[in-house]
């Protein structure tokens, strides 16, 4: 597992990743801390390499490296197919959409390809783990970013969606805000 951590790493590297600032550290840096925290939840390993490939295309909100989408097939062959295609969801998807879709618990499982335009139905089993994506690399990010209110609604309910153990990590990563917040 670490050589393929090596490997998918290195290909990253050879992009400039590592050169490319996010959030107080580097876009490589938040990768890699998604990929971990995703890991330390238990997720399988094709949730993995999705988070650690999350943005890899850009999305809505993150342009600052988007890897032309012609290459997604190299990108399939070095983390998988199931794990290229939940981050290109992730990059894909059409926020606003997105969070309408965890409103509706009882589905269906749609996500708005905002670069095709097309809908797109998955499992409740791909839905959740795009969600897991979605959510904790978030989650990783907020406290530097302080931007506590961009979606906040969206998370909280993709929390809900994911259950208990998600909701917990919600609340424990905006906790300081929320402190803060009650102290204004």
């Amino acid at each position: 597992m670490a050589k393929d951590l090596k490997q998918m790493t290195d290909f990253l590297i050879g992009l400039g990743i590592d050169r490319i600032g996010h959030t107080d550290k580097t876009y490589l840096g938040h990768l890699v801390a998604l990929y971990h925290m995703l890991r330390q939840q238990g997720l399988a390993e094709d949730v993995c390499r999705a988070g650690l490939f999350h943005s890899i295309y850009g999305t809505e909100l993150f342009q600052g490296f988007t890897l032309p989408l012609e290459r997604r097939g190299e990108v399939r062959a070095l983390i998988g197919e199931r794990a290229e295609r939940l981050a290109y969801l992730n990059c894909a998807m059409n926020r606003p959409a997105f969070d309408r879709t965890v409103e509706q618990p009882d589905g269906p499982c749609v996500v708005l390809d905002r670069l095709t335009g097309q809908e797109v139905e998955l499992t409740r089993a791909d839905f959740d783990d795009l969600c897991r994506v979605h959510l904790y690399d978030w989650l990783e990010q907020v406290p530097r970013s302080q931007d506590w209110d961009y979606r906040r609604r969206g998370y909280r309910r993709t929390a809900e969606w994911l259950g208990a153990e998600a909701v917990r990590d919600h609340d424990r990563v905006f906790a300081p805000e929320t402190a803060g917040a009650a102290h204004d």
